[in-house]
């Protein structure tokens, strides 16, 4: 027997092995395997499938041992996987290390094993080396951690790699289990005491000698009526004993300690309670996309900002519920997770859990089984849940569906789980419902033209009106100049208004930091990173310009490199700078900032959603993150600071990505009772999108956008590829980009974009040239163009001065 075996390798095709007699019962697809590869290495992969045809041109090397009594995934993941690998042009290798969590794909780990025809003569080697082999002789083997504590330094491997030249040892590869269970003590009564009369018995004979271990029974009979089982820890906590008293008890045979498997994630009491009504116009929709997913497996749900279309995610996941099936609620942002699970564990309890990769490997490996065995039956999650291993799969629910931050972008598979969950839904039989108040062009194309089922919600719960938008223009004149202002008057009076009536205010400014970046005012001198052909982002807090493509971090210039001025002007702002003049203005109001230098931690997100929902903040200043379906229903006004900004990228989508955010954060305001305020900022206030914002009108827009993208070849009407090449040496980034150009023009002719320099050409040291092709929707020729692209990159690879570049596929890029 043979097996097709995926290893967590980026190489072309999965590797083939010989399965061992004594293993063919258990070598089935989805389970691990411990497999060599290369000369040394070794890898858990994963069985793809099994046949009796032995591979040709090459012996097969056979599986060393099965790792699972049972598969880790099911044959639905391992068709995404294959899926994945070919839609987006990477290997099966890479798709399954983004999809298992870390503590599943075990590593190779090195093990020392004792030479015995050394001999015990030590004379040729220095004191670190005499230490280790004296270890060795003792023991036989060694780890590397044990040899790193023999030697009490880390760095060990000029050591280890003298001993194997002189012999005294040999390097053998094992694989390591990183996953561990959670194991905690709990405190049970001896059986000699279980008696109701033994017990009384026992506590009227107590010797006043020990008070203290009598609270403790004490307080263990308490918690035992209370809660049924009783941990050690909560026991010391409840009691204040401490251990020596408790060990006492479990001398004198009246307490016993077990040691017991727990679950590192806690869930509440499995429940279904829905405590709202819908209104006439979500029962029509809910009808509506019920009707519709009995036609169609995929239903766009277009309904304005708080028209409570997660109302209607909730009926539908409590239909499946009911019928012991599983969901799949997808967002776009971790951040989104900390509001929506608190609602629906109101309805549903312990049947829904979060998965996220903030949350440790090891949560990551018991909520991944977790799904699999069926205990949780309602997964809510960023992309990376898409992975899960679902067994009884019925509904996927994708909200915010326009969103971009559901493509992954690196490192590869840079894949859009909104796509793929189609493709995922599909296998399982499942149904999928699209949400967004401003649905993705390519979306409502498919749904506009009948593929996707279509159900419109134009009216906001309970009969609140849409905000009102007003424009200022931050073109303010002072004296003979026009001076650019972060907070005009129209929003600084709104912002005051505002908080004297004990309401909230969101302001949007799509730039963290302090500053973009800084000009010299004498010479023009622009402070770049060294790395990348970028600017340098001042953050004034830890006081350091920063590349936000690298990472690195540079000491503030006090003078200019170039003239040596000290004439520094600062250019534009970031929400770092929004918030310190906010203080300035309002130093009697709390004032919280929300970007990704602001929310690291594991709950980081929650807790500053949480504060701001309890009215802890008068004003919240943020990046994309507040922008997208939170739901806070003291917020009365939203500004949007900078809408320049939008407007001004190089990007063909770049009227609809702006139309969405202002859109979006413009639907924060007044989700409850009253009317809220919008004011948009800016110096464009005559562009079309502005105008679209102004009248909510999403009709228009989509219009305009759909007929401009079918005169110019874009999505939705062709499928885009871009290429990537990059090179510490920016003449081979060009040469290989050419050769792949010269290569395709001939089939693509038009449709072929490039070679050219994208806007950002070095990052990391390395030049970059790119090059895009529009591909035809069609599954065929997209199938003979993507094979084209892959065979002429073999190709290049096979040429020596160009094998060294560096190429990046990127499948429908956003």
């Amino acid at each position: 027997m043979y097996a097709e075996v995926i290893i967590p390798v980026p190489i072309p095709k999965t590797y083939t092995y010989h399965v061992p007699t004594s293993m063919e019962s258990m070598a089935i697809p989805g389970v691990r395997v411990e497999v060599s590869f290369g000369k040394k290495k070794r890898y858990a992969g994963v069985v793809k499938s099994v046949s009796q045809t032995a591979p040709k041109g090459f012996e097969p090397k056979s599986i060393l041992q099965i790792l699972d009594p049972e598969p880790i995934v099911y044959e639905e993941q391992l068709k995404l996987w294959t899926w994945m690998a070919h839609y987006y042009m990477c290997s099966e290798g890479e798709v399954m290390a983004a999809a298992l969590p870390t503590h599943l794909k075990l590593s190779s780990e090195t093990i020392l094993i004792w030479n015995d025809e050394y001999g015990e003569d030590f004379t040729d080697l220095d004191d670190k080396e005499y230490l280790v082999a004296e270890g060795l002789l003792l023991k036989k083997e060694l780890k590397l951690d044990e040899v790193q504590e023999i030697l009490d330094i880390a760095h060990v491997y000029p050591v280890v790699k003298s001993l194997l030249e002189k012999r005294v040892c040999f390097a053998w590869e094992s694989l390591k289990e990183k996953y561990s269970v959670k194991k905690e003590n709990f405190i049970r009564l001896h059986s000699d005491y279980q008696n109701e009369d033994a017990l009384a018995a026992l506590l009227n004979q107590w010797s006043t000698k020990a008070p203290k271990q009598l609270e403790l029974l004490l307080a263990y009979l308490h918690l035992l009526k209370k809660d049924g089982i009783v941990k050690q820890s909560d026991l010391l906590k409840k009691s204040g004993a401490s251990s020596a008293q408790l060990k006492g008890l479990i001398d004198k045979s009246i307490l016993l300690v077990t040691k017991e498997d727990v679950n590192r994630i806690h869930l509440k009491e499995k429940e279904v309670s829905i405590d709202f009504e819908l209104t006439s116009k979500q029962l029509i929709a809910l009808a509506a996309v019920k009707k519709n997913l009995l036609e169609k497996n995929i239903c766009l749900l277009h309904g304005v900002t708080s028209s409570g279309k997660t109302l209607l995610y909730i009926q539908l996941i409590e239909e499946q519920i009911r019928q012991g099936r599983q969901v799949l609620y997808l967002l776009p942002e971790i951040a989104l997770t900390a509001q929506i699970i608190r609602r629906l564990e109101k309805h549903f309890g312990g049947y829904i859990a979060i998965y996220h990769s903030k949350f440790n490997p090891n949560e990551r490996v018991e909520l991944w089984n977790r799904v699999k065995k069926g205990e949780i039956r309602i997964v809510l999650g960023a992309r990376s849940s898409l992975f899960l291993p679902f067994s009884n799969l019925s509904l996927i629910i994708v909200d915010e569906e326009q969103d971009a931050s559901f493509k992954q972008q690196d490192p590869s598979p840079r894949y859009n789980a909104r796509d793929a969950a189609l493709y995922y839904a599909q296998q399982c039989n499942a149904k999928v419902v699209l949400g967004s108040a401003t649905p993705s062009i390519e979306s409502y194309a498919q749904a506009k033209s009948g593929k996707y089922g279509l159900v419109e919600l134009f009216e906001r719960y309970g009969g609140v009106e849409m905000p009102s938008i007003e424009l200022a223009d931050l073109r303010a004149m002072e004296g003979n100049k026009v001076v650019r202002k972060i907070i005009s008057k129209p929003l600084k009076v709104a912002i005051e208004d505002t908080l004297k009536q004990q309401k909230q205010v969101i302001l949007f400014q799509n730039r963290r930091g302090y500053t973009p970046y800084k000009i010299c005012g004498t010479c023009g001198n622009i402070p770049h990173c060294d790395h990348c052909d970028v600017t340098l982002t001042y953050h004034k807090l830890q006081h350091k310009l920063q590349c936000h493509y690298c990472g690195t971090s540079y000491p503030v210039f006090q003078t200019c490199v170039a003239c040596g001025s000290n004439n520094w002007i600062e250019k534009n702002f970031g929400t770092e700078k929004v918030e310190e003049q906010l203080q300035e203005l309002f130093p009697d109001h709390s004032i919280a900032r929300m970007d990704v230098d602001t929310v690291k931690g594991k709950a980081a997100h929650e807790d500053l959603i949480r504060n701001f929902e309890q009215g802890r903040m008068d004003i919240l200043v943020g990046t994309q993150m507040v922008v997208k379906g939170l739901d806070f229903e003291n917020v009365m006004l939203v500004g949007i600071l900078d809408a320049d900004g939008l407007l001004s990228f190089t990007d063909f989508r770049v009227n609809e990505r702006a139309y969405q955010l202002m859109e979006q954060v413009s639907g924060r305001a007044g989700r409850r009772k009253e009317k809220g305020r919008v004011i948009i900022q800016g110096t464009q206030l005559q562009h079309p999108v502005i105008e679209w914002v102004m009248a909510h009108d999403y009709a228009s827009m989509f219009e305009k956008e759909y007929d401009s993208r079918k005169l110019f070849h874009y999505p939705p009407f062709t499928r885009l590829v871009q290429i990537f090449f990059k090179h510490t040496d920016k003449t081979k980034a060009l040469n290989a980009a050419s050769f792949i150009a010269n290569r395709l023009s001939s089939t693509f002719g038009d449709y072929l974009i490039g070679p050219a320099e994208p806007v950002i050409n070095r990052v990391r040291n390395k030049y970059i040239y790119e090059i895009l092709l529009k591909l035809p929707r069609s599954s065929e020729q997209n199938s003979q163009a993507r094979m084209m692209i892959q065979h002429n990159i073999l190709m290049l690879q096979s040429e020596a001065s160009l094998k060294s570049v560096h190429i990046q596929i990127n499948v429908d890029p956003m």
